[in-house]
């Protein structure tokens, strides 16, 4: 990857966050209407605030991203492949069983529906994601997708979850899954040297 490559991959994640934490809020605006415009310019004063919002949330996706290959080339540095990718197996599952379960029940207080939500949207997504980049490149692909799109998201979104606030979880969700799926479905595009 050189410097003009990753340059491209930067500005575009952004976009992708921007655009998603944009058809977040307004969508959630649009369902609950939590804020009460008074005039266009406050929708339009709104809307570059959301799209500020994805910003921020795809840099820090972008820093996960980045955590996540550094990560994934010091696990095949110390394990061999195939122990490495039942490693990220297991934890991509514990991941979900947390994001499912245990929050509800030993956290109390929460709705087991709203974490099945969301554990059910990651998981279908991260298997979509999955399957496109298998499709896209090779069948050994899948368990590393797959860990990203799953373990990689829970840890980013930590913060959020330890709100507990529904609205506030959907804001980052939805920006931090695009991101995230973007970037490893063009992650082998960009890695792939240029035609002579």
């Amino acid at each position: 990857m050189n410097i003009k490559k990753w340059f491209h991959l930067f500005w575009t994640t952004l976009l992708i966050g921007s655009l998603g934490a944009v058809a977040a809020g307004l969508a959630l605006q649009g369902i609950t209407g939590a804020i009460p415009f008074k005039g266009i310019s406050d929708l339009m004063l709104f809307t570059f605030i959301l799209f500020g919002y994805g910003m921020l949330v795809s840099v820090y996706s972008q820093l996960g991203f980045f955590a996540y290959l550094i990560l994934n080339y010091m696990g095949f540095g110390v394990f061999q492949r195939k122990i490495w990718q039942y490693i990220q197996l297991v934890l991509a599952l514990l991941a979900l069983f947390d994001l499912f379960f245990l929050r509800s029940f030993i956290g109390g207080g929460r709705s087991l529906i709203a974490d099945l939500a969301l554990g059910l949207s990651i998981l279908f997504t991260a298997l979509a994601v999955a399957h496109f980049k298998v499709r896209d490149t090779n069948a050994s692909a899948w368990i590393p997708t797959f860990f990203f799109m799953t373990g990689i998201t829970i840890v980013e979104m930590i913060g959020v979850l330890r709100i507990g606030v529904d609205n506030a979880t959907l804001f980052i969700v939805v920006p931090l899954i695009a991101c995230n799926a973007f970037q490893i479905l063009r992650l082998h595009r960009i890695l792939q040297p240029a035609a002579e």
